[in-house]
């Protein structure tokens, strides 16, 4: 069994507590294992970690706006690819009106954030209604569709070959966070039973190796009476979680995880009060994040640690990048002028590293890295 070197101490001008009380003047940065959950190292600088005067190479920081993605996009499978590597493909997919067909994910499960838009999403499993800030659990091999009366947008998060599971959640028991009777499931209601009565041609569009085969239908294949098994998709909005918080400490992003798949975790940023202890950092503290890349999509409210970063943007920051607060936001650090965040993200943390795609470079804020310097 395999055991980490484990030597807690303190050397130097330093805090005993992590992320408080830190020595007048000083500024904390994390290094640490297994993302925050491993050994951890806190250091206490005289300067801001991020006080380049410049960056060059491939670790750089990356700030891409979606919201210049094609449009029209009517099937998932013409989503633009964002970010991928083997274990999860990041896309982002904007249209406007009805899927004419089905499609069905071989290659994995399929987690669906809807961005903007209301649309009724029919399946397998049955009928729901989407809203912004809806989670869609699709398990790998449902056929499904959607149908939005105006523009739709949605972050579609695959997990390549594997599944989403809810995560551990230890001490703080299985109801924290978001009690599991909270996820909504399809239902075999009215609309899902008139929409069975279109007698027409029908494709499902299957993708397996990422590529496309079309099984053809004469009459709508979505055209079960009945299910049983505890097997389903789930759905949960964002405003129904209720995030972890600590008045005295700054907790770490993984206490926000919400789904867990092979390698890749996905965490949700959700408005919650300020650390009110007067030695507590009330900012994301400095860290390398040494074996994770860390991708953020902004999705609604004001991102009070980043500037110049809107709905609709999203943020790479690759394994052994250390980040943290921009400038002016490391002005509050101890003291914020509101009493809560109003901030809703997600988060994926990615084990092995991400690959840009062609159509994120072409959407990228070329300038993001040196959004850490102090303006003049």
């Amino acid at each position: 069994m395999k055991r980490p070197i484990s030597l807690p101490r303190v050397e130097g001008t330093a805090s005993r507590q992590a992320h408080a009380d830190l020595p007048a003047g000083t500024f904390e940065r994390e290094i640490s294992k297994e993302g925050f959950f491993g050994p951890a190292a806190f250091f206490h600088h005289k300067h801001p970690p991020t006080g380049w005067v410049s960056f060059e190479g491939p670790l750089r920081p990356h700030a891409f706006d979606l919201n210049r993605l094609g449009k029209d996009q009517i099937s998932p499978w013409q989503a633009s690819d964002v970010l991928q590597n083997s274990s999860v493909r990041v896309r982002f997919w904007n249209f406007n009106g009805a899927m004419d067909h089905l499609v069905r994910n071989a290659d994995g499960d399929d987690l669906m954030f809807v961005h903007s838009g209301v649309a009724e999403f029919y399946c397998d499993y049955g009928h729901l209604s989407l809203v912004p800030g809806d989670y869609v659990v699709i398990p790998r091999g449902t056929m499904w569709r959607v149908s939005a009366k105006h523009s739709f947008s949605a972050l579609l998060i695959e997990a390549v070959n594997s599944s989403y599971t809810l995560p551990e959640k230890g001490l703080l028991g299985n109801h924290a966070i978001f009690d599991p009777a909270m996820l909504d499931t399809p239902q075999m209601n009215a609309a899902f039973h008139a929409q069975q009565s279109d007698n027409r041609t029908w494709q499902v569009r299957v993708k397996r190796k990422n590529a496309i085969s079309t099984v053809t239908y004469p009459f709508n294949p979505l055209d079960a009476m009945g299910w049983h098994g505890d097997l389903c998709v789930v759905r949960i909005n964002v405003k129904d979680i209720r995030p972890v918080m600590s008045h005295r400490y700054h907790l770490p992003p993984s206490a926000h995880t919400t789904f867990v798949a092979d390698r890749f975790v996905v965490c949700t940023f959700v408005p919650r009060p300020f650390e009110t202890d007067p030695g507590a950092i009330k900012v994301p503290f400095f860290h390398n994040n040494d074996d994770y890349d860390e991708v953020i999509f902004y999705h609604a409210g004001n991102f009070f640690s980043r500037d110049n970063i809107g709905p609709g943007m999203m943020t790479l920051h690759p394994c052994g990048f250390t980040h943290g607060p921009h400038p002016k936001a490391l002005q509050n650090m101890l003291v914020q002028s509101k009493p809560a965040t109003d901030e809703y993200a997600v988060m994926l943390d990615s084990r092995d590293g991400l690959e840009i795609t062609d159509a994120a470079k072409a959407v990228e804020w070329e300038g993001y890295v040196e959004s850490w310097k102090e303006s003049k």
